[in-house]
């Protein structure tokens, strides 16, 4: 699957998630509503066997908190690019979880010691990220092998109106040409390098109208 070139982002509607639980949209994998802190984006909780890790920083407050908490809690929070970052350093703090970032995207949370990375890390043997400059210097998507494979493409890769993953260029783009070609890049691990079945982008989710994910065949 080739993903196309935008060269516009959808203005959407940014919806106060407060009053929401997050939803279920793959085993194992739910999504919170989309976060004023992060101009909209879309974070994820991902339950695993070897730990619990969310993408991108949801809104913070007792719902979100008690929530995770019956699920047992958080062990690495995984930041996409800059525009996910919100309330990490609250979160972070509070569950005394592990940050991971891009080395160009570390040092907008000076107040907390983070795990970085330059191209490929591997958080845990069916967890690991991928550097994807582009939307912003240190943008980087993050795999999980588990439910076919999934790949959290933060803003690197959004929704189209058809509701398929291409890269958007918009104000915020730090550079669209290296944002192209780590789009190309990306596609060719798969499936020759690893499995995919589904991405959960980081934004524009309302244009998925409901399915919460986007299935792919690659």
């Amino acid at each position: 699957m080739q993903p196309e070139s935008n060269l516009s982002q959808p203005t959407l509607g940014i919806k106060s998630g407060i009053d929401k639980l997050p939803k279920e949209i793959l085993p194992g994998i739910f999504a919170f509503a989309p976060n004023r802190d992060t101009l909209g984006g879309t974070a994820y909780l991902v339950l695993t066997p070897i730990g619990n890790i969310l993408i991108d920083a949801p809104a913070w407050h007792d719902l979100h908190r008690q929530f995770i908490a019956d699920r047992g809690g958080v062990n690495w929070l995984a930041i996409t690019h800059r525009g996910g970052i919100g309330q990490t350093t609250a979160i972070v703090t509070e569950l005394g979880c592990e940050a991971i970032a891009q080395e160009q995207e570390a040092y907008l949370l000076p107040e907390l010691k983070v795990t970085t990375f330059q191209h490929k890390f591997n958080i845990k043997d069916s967890i690991h990220a991928i550097w994807t400059p582009g939307h912003s210097p240190g943008s980087a998507c993050f795999y999980y092998a588990g439910v076919g494979g999934v790949l959290f493409t933060g803003r690197h890769l959004l929704p189209d109106r058809f509701g398929a993953p291409v890269p958007l260029r918009t104000a915020k783009t730090f550079h669209w040409p290296r944002q192209l070609r780590s789009v190309d890049k990306i596609w060719q691990q798969f499936p020759s390098q690893q499995p995919l079945s589904y991405i959960c982008p980081g934004a524009n989710t309302g244009l998925l109208r409901g399915k919460g994910s986007i299935a792919v065949n690659v």
